[in-house]
């Protein structure tokens, strides 16, 4: 059974600051970004238990830019909380916060 998403405001802000980064860098560029974020979120949905597991959180990078998404399984809700799209250049401390 597909799990629903919660994008929390962290994780929302995050993607979009990355989208405009990108597309300031090359137009469609961003739209590429977002695009491989929501199919590895989807991915994720359809089994979340998947990905490693690392203090409480689970994390799975993303496949052509060097992104981590961080998440939380609620497994009696069926519900993914996306904590954060993390760039993986910044310090590791910041992806909990």
């Amino acid at each position: 059974m597909t799990y629903l998403i919660d994008l929390l405001f962290k994780a929302r802000k995050e993607i979009f600051e990355s989208w405009v980064w990108y597309e300031k860098q090359e137009v469609g560029l961003g739209d590429r970004f977002d695009d491989e974020v929501f199919r590895k979120i989807a991915l994720i949905a359809e089994n979340p238990l998947h990905y490693p597991m690392k203090k409480r959180l689970r994390e799975v990078t993303t496949d052509t830019f060097p992104f981590l998404i961080v998440y939380k399984v609620n497994k009696i809700d069926k519900l993914i909380m996306i904590v954060s799209v993390f760039h993986t250049s910044r310090h590791p401390s910041r992806k909990r916060k």
